[in-house]
């Protein structure tokens, strides 16, 4: 049986290992044990939606029937209620740390190796004359290997928004609950997202500031109580609505691990590399990493990470060479290109004529659920900005 070495156990690393385990003998390769990334610092926001929902289920990854089930999306500008618009299925929300240690246990139950330490560029030789194929899942700290950057999909060198993220309790959810997304232009963004987490149910709080503007108000803030603090006196002044809903009695982080302070360069790289007569593959952040703006970090992980398992099954018996992660590529492509162009976009001044279009949703049911499903589709977002190329920027 052919040999796989699944380099992080992140969205892409593990359900690459469910749906490899079958057909290939599969180790991964990870730097933080289950309890370690249970008690650990949460990793990010993640909803995910249906078409994901649909791919986990495809190969068999267990679900968290406690998960809130989030149907709707809700759009503010600046103080303005503009609408609610319906997701075309169910999406859900579970904290990572709960996710991604249940599914090591699970995986390795069913036989499926973990070995335990941090890999590094350092590596790649023994890695290399170890596994038949290294999958490069590293997540946001990665790329290990040396993929190229696709220059055309990585406008940026530095980060377009600072992202400031907490999973509390005390706050009463929107209503029908769901995700609310509230625009200030100029200032950035803030996030509303409904999640389970070991303790229970959370509120996420997620804040995209723009460098240098009022949201950015957390410099310095060290310590989960003085987060807390920070982000109460940040929604109050500028978040009316959101703070009308909190109980100041009872708000608090879910735990003293549950908030997060990071800024994200997006760059995309091609996913496919050679090194010492054996072929690397890239998939997930490690490759393709996008600002969470648009809260599609973990579908495009999923959507790679079953591009490349089917990429593979096709060329089982096949020589894994550049071939082979020229064809992984080509399969991908369109549709990193469809997310990464969407978000960088939506960290820019909006086009006038998407302006109008939300503007629009306001009064159409049938535009306000266009909207909602560009998260579960990208690439009709893809299309509803890009079909006009002539508008006038909106001010963010």
């Amino acid at each position: 049986m052919r040999t796989i070495g699944i380099i992080g156990s992140g969205t892409a690393g593990l359900q690459l290992a469910y749906a490899l385990k079958d057909d290939f003998d599969v180790t991964v390769l990870h730097h933080e044990e289950p309890d370690e990334v249970r008690s650990g610092r949460v990793r990010s926001t993640q909803v995910h939606f249906q078409p994901t929902l649909a791919r986990e289920r495809r190969v068999h990854m267990p679900a968290n029937s406690d998960a809130p089930q989030i149907r709707t999306i809700h759009f503010q500008l600046g103080g303005q209620k503009l609408f609610t618009g319906q997701l075309t299925g169910i999406a859900t929300s579970t904290d990572q740390r709960i996710r991604f240690a249940d599914a090591m246990e699970d995986l390795a139950k069913d036989g499926v190796r973990f070995r335990h330490g941090r890999i590094s560029a350092g590596d790649l030789d023994a890695l290399a004359a170890s596994f038949d194929l290294i999958i490069d899942a590293a997540g946001k700290a990665g790329p290990v290997a040396s993929f190229p950057v696709d220059e055309s999909l990585t406008p940026f060198r530095t980060p377009q928004r600072k992202c400031i993220v907490g999973y509390f309790s005390g706050i009463r959810p929107v209503e029908p609950e769901g995700i609310s997304i509230t625009v200030m232009p100029g200032t950035g963004e803030m996030f509303e997202i409904p999640a389970v987490t070991s303790n229970g149910r959370a509120t996420i709080l997620f804040i995209e500031a723009v460098p240098g503007g009022a949201l950015d108000a957390f410099v310095g803030v060290k310590g989960p109580d003085a987060f807390a603090e920070r982000m109460l006196g940040v929604v109050e002044e500028h978040l009316p609505e959101i703070a009308g809903r909190i109980d100041p009695a009872k708000f608090a982080l879910i735990d003293d691990n549950a908030y997060l302070l990071t800024a994200v360069t997006p760059a995309v790289h091609r996913p496919y590399v050679m090194h010492n007569g054996t072929l690397i593959l890239g998939c997930g952040d490690s490759v393709f990493l996008a600002d969470p703006i648009t809260g599609q970090g973990c579908n495009t992980a999923s959507y790679a990470a079953e591009q490349l398992y089917e990429t593979l099954l096709a060329h089982a018996d096949a020589d894994w060479d550049e071939s082979i992660g020229s064809e992984y590529w080509n399969r991908t492509q369109p549709y990193i290109k469809a997310v990464t162009e969407w978000t960088n976009a939506m960290t820019q001044p909006l086009p006038g004529h998407i302006a109008e279009l939300l503007m629009q949703a306001a009064a159409d049911q049938n535009t306000a659920d266009r909207i909602a499903h560009w998260f579960e589709d990208p690439t009709q977002a893809y299309r509803s900005f890009f079909e006009q190329h002539n508008s006038q920027p909106f001010p963010r």
